[in-house]
């Protein structure tokens, strides 16, 4: 059974259609209250590009755990034999995790195999059968395996390594993986890190730079290719010191295409902060901050933050 988790009301929340706690994972009741933000800032072109923020969970797996990592301490073994720094790790499954995100109606979220050993696949196959159709999965995905996932129940795969490869991206890979499994069911992670004073996406773990900067061209390039883009902010991600609001702003008002920011949320403000930065157009993951993962800040207070966000098309 899940621990009972720390539900106190914030001022963004109203938990009065939450169920009572028990003693185990737990969902929200479906009544929805809702708020809007307008978009702004937007060229012609986007206006078709539905206006909202949503909260998307996440299921880290490192060897067949479900684990919360500060991505940048994560080596490459052949490399560098030395540990990640691990913020928490928990004695629940992954498909337990799943079926929580399933109860609470929480859709796109995203299972990540951090390493390719068969642990951590078959932790995330579980994730997948538990909840089939409402999880992305990425982790050493190519244009060999990325349909068997989709059998399994993913909804998307994500992809970052295997089409920017040796520092450059790889248009022949990108569209082989199109030709597999379709552009609507690819997801490309294009997490950076700063260099320079501009956002280099980066690759093998998070280790290696590429030469590829995010900016407005290059995410219209690629959103030809892509249904949604997930982006980890490396410099911030897992060391909960706030989040990167300018690669926030940048992707709020250049992507295209459904685009998911993690990285750094602390509180509860951060996501007002990133409904501001993104214009309401970037969702958003909170990892280790949540108190599911070992953090403060309470999981149902977050769902409750989500429930309250209106889709806005303009």
């Amino acid at each position: 059974m899940f621990r009972t988790l720390r539900t106190t009301p914030t001022s963004t929340s109203d938990l009065s259609s939450l169920r009572p706690l028990g003693s185990s994972f737990h969902s929200r009741n479906k009544h929805r209250i809702v708020t809007a933000i307008p978009c702004v800032g937007f060229s012609r072109s986007r206006l078709s590009i539905s206006c909202s923020v949503r909260f998307r969970p996440c299921i880290d797996i490192h060897k067949g755990k479900v684990k919360q990592i500060v991505g940048s301490t994560i080596q490459d073994l052949k490399e560098d034999g030395s540990a990640p720094v691990t913020n928490f790790e928990s004695d629940k499954s992954a498909a337990e995790f799943a079926n929580l995100y399933k109860e609470d109606g929480l859709t796109g979220g995203h299972v990540i195999m951090i390493g390719a050993d068969p642990l951590s696949n078959s932790a995330a196959i579980e994730a997948l059968h538990a909840y089939p159709g409402g999880l992305q999965i990425g982790g050493g995905i190519n244009s060999d395996n990325s349909l068997s996932y989709i059998e399994e129940g993913a909804s998307h795969v994500i992809v970052t390594s295997y089409v920017f490869k040796n520092g450059q991206m790889d248009l022949e890979r990108l569209k082989d993986l199109v030709r597999v499994v379709g552009k609507q069911r690819l997801v490309l992670d294009l997490s950076c890190r700063k260099k320079e004073g501009k956002y280099a996406i980066v690759t093998d773990r998070w280790q290696k730079f590429t030469d590829v900067y995010l900016d407005g061209k290059i995410l219209d390039f690629l959103a030809k290719y892509a249904d949604e883009f997930l982006v980890h902010g490396v410099d911030v991600e897992g060391k909960k010191l706030g989040i990167d609001e300018e690669l926030v702003a940048l992707l709020g008002k250049h992507s295209p295409i459904p685009v998911t920011y993690a990285g750094g949320v602390t509180v509860m403000a951060d996501l007002e902060r990133i409904k501001v930065a993104g214009m309401g157009r970037v969702d958003v993951t909170v990892g280790s901050a949540l108190d599911i993962f070992g953090g403060n800040m309470a999981y149902m207070d977050v769902v409750a933050w989500h429930s309250q966000q209106e889709a806005f098309t303009v």
